[in-house]
């Protein structure tokens, strides 16, 4: 029912999912008015399908309290969440709204032991290939505490989602000079460098331009930062593909030579087109959770479909979970160790 085209994109979506995968089936909540015609259009859909009517949708302007308030229980953003939490889905996927769906997945689902805040993670596109950037917008500040879980999540996605063992780490910064940047950030440096988990190596700090060079598997930051940063990248491919298409159609040579270099524009249009880099993982939480892009087309959502199959095919939860405890287990011991020397030393 959420983003900007609701179920006229969704369900299409769905239908093209369930064609490449159809070991998939779907539960559908949303108003039957709005969601049964455009059901009508997919017959096929129907057999990995369960239509689930709610009478409530959040609106894409609702207030996160306004919709928790109103919507817990009734609306088909809560009990799409509901049924992670009871076990009948595996993941949630909505276009819906994101402060809502933050609000929402974290009273339900509540976040993992030893984790204060979750953060919404994303796949960026890179000259190398693609890296997991977070916290892009769910925790507006963050102490160094924080940054770290963040590194810890955001490398139990990167080895569920490409498969590498050992994803590098860099935590953005005005520069990658260890004196530079704000407190928290060069503390929550300093306790990575000191801890030396096997699941991630830790790079430092890296700029901004670090992000599109793919210098690191994982790019850690608060979600200021990392919201316009966000923000920022998907404007400018809008820009430059504007800028291209103004400029082909300029004058007669140049359209004579776009005929020529359709191939390889063809490619950097791929590269560019951020609905295929679509949906954001909600990390730190009791169970899998994907926001759409509000204006994604269907190719988009089904995008963040398939990504929420793969972080479950490849069991993110239980990862993440697994670094998480290892991590806090191994700072509670340095933490104890480092109180019965002071101890000793004050006895002597």
């Amino acid at each position: 029912m959420g983003g900007d085209h609701g179920a006229s994109v969704v369900i299409p979506a769905l239908a093209a999912v369930a064609t490449r995968r159809p070991e998939i089936k779907f539960i559908i909540y949303g108003r039957e008015d709005a969601v049964r015609p455009e059901l009508a259009k997919f017959p096929a859909l129907s057999g990995s399908s369960e239509f689930v009517h709610c009478e409530v949708a959040v609106q894409m302007d609702d207030k996160p309290s306004q919709a928790l308030r109103h919507g817990r229980g009734t609306s088909s953003m809560w009990n799409a969440i509901e049924a992670v939490k009871n076990g009948q889905a595996d993941a949630c996927i909505s276009a819906g709204n994101t402060g809502a769906l933050m609000a929402m997945a974290k009273f339900c689902l509540r976040t993992m032991a030893s984790v204060d805040r979750p953060a919404i993670a994303a796949i960026w596109p890179n000259l190398r290939s693609e890296s997991v950037v977070l916290d892009v917008g769910a925790t507006i500040g963050g102490d160094a505490q924080q940054l770290v879980d963040f590194a810890i999540l955001g490398t139990g996605m990167a080895r569920a989602l490409f498969g590498i063992e050992r994803p590098s780490v860099g935590l953005l910064n005005v520069g990658v000079e260890e004196v530079k940047g704000q407190e928290e950030v060069k503390e929550a440096g300093r306790m990575l460098r000191e801890a030396e988990l096997s699941s991630l190596d830790y790079r430092g700090f890296v700029e901004g331009d670090d992000i599109g060079k793919g210098t690191v598997d994982v790019v850690v930051t608060e979600g200021f930062a990392g919201n316009i940063a966000l923000k920022t990248a998907e404007g400018t491919a809008r820009q430059i593909a504007g800028y291209l298409k103004a400029a082909m159609g300029r004058t007669l040579m140049a359209r004579i030579g776009y005929i020529f270099a359709r191939g390889a524009f063809n490619q950097l249009r791929e590269k560019m087109d951020v609905s295929r880099s679509n949906g954001g993982v909600f990390l730190g939480l009791n169970g899998i959770v994907v926001k759409s892009h509000g204006g994604a087309d269907s190719a988009g959502f089904a995008a963040a479909v398939e990504l929420g199959y793969d972080m479950v095919r490849n069991k993110l939860l239980d990862r993440v979970q697994a670094d998480i405890d290892l991590f806090h287990a191994r700072n509670r011991q340095g933490q104890t160790t480092q109180a019965n020397v002071v101890k000793t030393d004050e006895e002597g």
